[in-house]
C-alpha cells in the first residue's frame, strides 16, 4: 500500500469554476473528518464541498460525498482516484466554487477526479513495507563497525540500545532475511549475534 509523502492543495480552473483540492494525511476515520469539517468552516461560502477518504487496516474503511452535487459526479470519482492510486490513510476535499458554467456529469466527474490526481502529483507518495526486526547484538569495541555497516548497505537501523552488549534494531524485507544474517556472519567474522523481534512498518520512495 502507499501513503501520502506530505499534505498539500491544488487549484484547478475549469470553465470558470475554481476547483481546490486539499489532501492530509490521517491515522483514523476521526481525523479525516475532522479535517473534512475544517475545511467546510474555512470554505462556507463555497458551492461544494465534496469528500472522500481511505484509511483502517488494509485502507478497509471508505467513504466518499458528493455534497449536492449530483450522484456520483463528486466523491465516487475522488474515491475511486485513491483507489487505484492504493493510497491509504488519506482524506482528499475538493471545494468548488460555482463559475456559471454548467459542466455536465461527465464533465464533474473529470474534474473531480483530474483534481485528486493533481494534488497527488504535487504530494508525492510513498510506499509501505513490512519488515521484519533483527536485533544485532555486538559488544561495544565492534557495535560501531556493525552500525556502519548496516546503513552502508541501506538497512533500516530502527534504534541503539546499550547495555552489557549493544543491540541494533535493523528492519529486513523477510524475502532477504537468509541473505542478511550470512552478509552479517560475513563483515563481523561472526562476532555479531542475532535474534528476531518481530515486524514494523517503513515508508519508502517508490521503486522506479
Amino acid at each position: 500500500m502507499r501513503t501520502l509523502k506530505q499534505a498539500t492543495e491544488v487549484e484547478l480552473d475549469i470553465k470558470r469554476s475554481r476547483f481546490v483540492c486539499a489532501l492530509e494525511r490521517v491515522a483514523d476515520e476521526d481525523g479525516a473528518r475532522a479535517f473534512i469539517a475544517e475545511r467546510r468552516r474555512s470554505h462556507w461560502a463555497a458551492t461544494h464541498n465534496c469528500t472522500a477518504y481511505v484509511t483502517g487496516a488494509d485502507g478497509g474503511v471508505q467513504r466518499s460525498s458528493d455534497d449536492g452535487e449530483p450522484a456520483g459526479t463528486a466523491g465516487v470519482p475522488m474515491l475511486e482516484v485513491l483507489r487505484r492510486r492504493e493510497i491509504v490513510d488519506v482524506v482528499a476535499v475538493v471545494t468548488r466554487y460555482f463559475g456559471g458554467v454548467k459542466l455536465g456529469a461527465g464533465g464533474l466527474v473529470r474534474a473531480y477526479g483530474n483534481a485528486v490526481a493533481a494534488a497527488i502529483e504535487r504530494a508525492g507518495v510513498l510506499e509501505r513495507r513490512d519488515l521484519t526486526v533483527v536485533g544485532v547484538l555486538a559488544d561495544h569495541q565492534l557495535a560501531g563497525r556493525v552500525e556502519s555497516y548496516l546503513r552502508g548497505a541501506r538497512y533500516h537501523v530502527r534504534g541503539i540500545h546499550y547495555g552489557v552488549d549493544v543491540e541494533i534494531e535493523v528492519g529486513v524485507a523477510e524475502s532477504g532475511l537468509a541473505d542478511f544474517l550470512s552478509w552479517l556472519a560475513e563483515v563481523t567474522g561472526g562476532h555479531a549475534v542475532t535474534q528476531v523481534r518481530g515486524t514494523m512498518t517503513v515508508e519508502v520512495e517508490p521503486s522506479p
